[in-house]
């Protein structure tokens, strides 16, 4: 009995004791609300507020002019008040996908308080949830065997440093004692080696289609491509650095150039097949940048390439031995008939008419290569659609 009044007492200091507030917080409005129909309902107890609005990508878009082009970015719309609690329901359902959003409440962008699941992408740190149902369904944690994602830490002599991956092994790999293909799996600017798992969603989506039988189990190896930088963010001896977008070295040719050092960690830790047949690399935007330019640097390590929504061509103030004849190093990538080139890219995208371009130049030289288009622009949604279709196709005997 003394012990239970203990106990009772130690939680009641601790519920009262400032350095565990941690433990007690949170708020009782429930928000997101999804509905019976799909619509969804969200909800801030702001009663101070005089007006409180929502922007999130399943609100109509609106054009933005940034540095790197015009982009279509998240609407918004107003909430109401009612007795100090602020609301908005959608007005109509909403089709199955992963969702962010974030809050503004007199002016000042917040997080839901009410939501404990975010997701950062560069500098935005926004609040998520999933309508299940169709493609969705690859995006959830399914009742299926589980993969393991490890990080990874790596020597590479020529950037001078240890560097971080993300690493996928598929259920099973622990005990299997068998060999498998490797997926190299690149991010966009800004991005690090969490960007796939924590954006993409890129396990879950693994775990499923494996479980599913469409795709082969597979390693998946998720890098940093930030050549200047050892891992992500906070997780580095720079300490809590923020994050940015315009990093030294990752479009002037180190990071290409860097990269057979990764392949060859992979290959001596992980029981991988040693072959070309059995490597795929493909990666967004400047992960889709980088894959071209590797796989065309290095045409007997990759047979399978995919370009998702990527950048084409350097700055032209950038000189690098990587860059340089492009169309000879083309014709031989293509001449030893990679098993596939996939491009894929929004038709609002601002890099759209690059990879027009592109394309052409690839027709005019009758080079072989898969085209898969989506609606909308440079945006994650487009990424994982883009994954759910380009794993699938990979290593098929």
């Amino acid at each position: 009995m003394k012990k239970y009044i203990l106990l009772l007492s130690l939680a009641a200091m601790a519920f009262g004791s400032n350095a565990q507030q941690a433990l007690w917080g949170g708020s009782q409005i429930v928000s997101p609300e999804i509905n019976p129909d799909n619509t969804v309902t969200f909800r801030l107890a702001a009663p101070k507020a005089v007006k409180v609005q929502i922007t999130g990508d399943f609100l109509p878009t609106q054009k933005v002019q940034t540095p790197f082009g015009e982009f279509d970015a998240p609407g918004s719309a107003d909430l109401t008040e009612k007795d100090g609690v602020w609301q908005f329901t959608t007005p109509e359902p909403l089709a199955p996908e992963l969702y962010s959003y974030t809050l503004l409440v007199d002016g000042l962008k917040i997080n839901d308080p009410s939501n404990v699941h975010r997701i950062r992408d560069v500098k935005s740190v926004t609040d998520v949830f999933i309508i299940p149902g169709a493609r969705a369904d690859l995006y959830k944690i399914n009742d299926v065997p589980h993969g393991t994602v490890s990080k990874v830490w790596y020597n590479s002599p020529t950037l001078g440093m240890d560097r971080r991956l993300t690493v996928y092994t598929p259920a099973g790999y622990e005990t299997s004692g068998k060999r498998y293909p490797v997926f190299y799996l690149l991010h966009g600017m800004g991005g690090d080696e969490n960007a796939w798992t924590e954006l993409g969603r890129a396990a879950q989506i693994l775990d499923n289609l494996i479980a599913q039988g469409k795709a082969e189990p597979m390693i998946v190896v998720m890098t940093n491509g930030n050549a200047a930088l050892q891992a992500a963010p906070g997780e580095s001896s720079l300490g809590f650095a923020a994050p940015d977008m315009n990093l030294p070295k990752t479009m002037e040719g180190s990071f290409e150039t860097h990269f057979p050092e990764v392949v060859k960690f992979i290959d001596k830790n992980y029981r991988t097949v040693k072959n070309k047949k059995s490597r795929a690399i493909a990666g967004l935007s400047m992960g889709g940048f980088h894959s071209m330019h590797i796989s065309k640097q290095y045409p007997d390590m990759f047979d399978y390439v995919g370009l998702f929504s990527a950048a084409i061509m350097p700055d032209k103030k950038v000189k690098s031995p990587i860059y340089d004849d492009l169309e000879a190093k083309l014709k031989t990538q293509f001449d030893k008939k990679p098993a596939l080139y996939w491009i894929a890219i929004g038709n609002t995208d601002f890099l759209f008419k690059a990879n027009e371009e592109y394309r052409k130049m690839l027709d005019e030289k009758g080079y072989k290569y898969t085209y898969y288009e989506t609606p909308e622009g440079h945006i994650w949604k487009n990424w994982r659609i883009y994954l759910t279709e380009f794993t699938p196709l990979l290593f098929k005997k």
